[in-house]
């Protein structure tokens, strides 16, 4: 049976960076939910990402994530990915 875990990322960039990587994570698809903090590790954004939610309806996101980065010199992405697994259990996944 195939079961979901999690995996987490992270990446620093500066502040100018932020938009285009979250955007290029986002392309990827199997991001789960996004944290972006500033240079000092405070939370500055947290987005979570369903399946099939692309395009237009992230652009308010895009934005707001893009005014927040213009804040700070540099954020930490933290990124939280969902990966299958076959581990031969037949626990179903929670959440």
């Amino acid at each position: 049976m195939q079961t979901t875990k999690d995996r987490v990322q992270e990446f620093t960039v500066n502040g100018d960076q932020v938009v285009a990587t979250v955007k290029e994570l986002v392309r990827e698809g199997n991001v789960r939910r996004l944290i972006i903090k500033n240079e000092h590790g405070a939370t500055l954004i947290e987005i979570p990402l369903t399946f099939g939610v692309i395009g237009a309806a992230l652009l308010p996101v895009f934005a707001a994530i893009g005014a927040l980065a213009a804040l700070a010199t540099r954020c930490t992405i933290v990124v939280e990915r969902e990966e299958l697994s076959t581990d031969g259990t037949d626990a179903a996944p929670i959440g």
